[in-house]
Parts: structure tokens; sequence; C-alpha cells
């Protein structure tokens, strides 16, 4: 693996982590009101593409990223609609 992949590892942890407290939070109080629906879907939309992109480079990172990202965002959403 190159040393350049190690450090998209490390940042698409970091980046793919941060959502992780806003779906804990949001399934624990039962509540998304101050979720914006427009923005989880359009930043759903990116993260598909970006997931589209890393397949097509082939680069683990960004797909790994994505892809856990991607299904985190639907969560959120999820969440949204159903606790509307």
């Amino acid at each position: 693996m190159e040393s350049i992949e190690i450090v998209g590892l490390v940042a698409a942890t970091l980046t793919t982590s941060s959502f992780v407290p806003q779906v804990y939070k949001a399934y624990k109080n039962k509540s998304t009101k101050d979720v914006s629906l427009t923005m989880y879907t359009v930043f759903l939309a990116g993260t598909i593409l970006w997931l589209v992109y890393g397949v097509c480079i082939q680069s683990p990172s960004v797909i790994l990223a994505n892809a856990i990202t991607s299904f985190l965002a639907i969560l959120m959403l999820i969440l949204k609609i159903k606790f509307k």
C-alpha cells in the first residue's frame, strides 16, 4: 500500500466518523428537527458520486469512506423521515 493511500485512509476515517455522533443523537433523541433534508439529500448524491469515482480509480480510501458515509447519510434520511 502506498503511503499516500494511508493518508487517504486516515482522512477517510476522520471525515466519516464525524457523522456518527449526529446519527446517534438523532436516533437517541428521536428528533431530527434541526437536520436539513435538502442538505442530506444533496450530500448523499455527492457521496455516491465520490463512491463511483473511487471505484473507477480503484482507491480503497475513497471507496471505503464514501460507502460508509453514504450509509450514514441514508440512515439520517430515514431517521429524518421517520421522526418528522
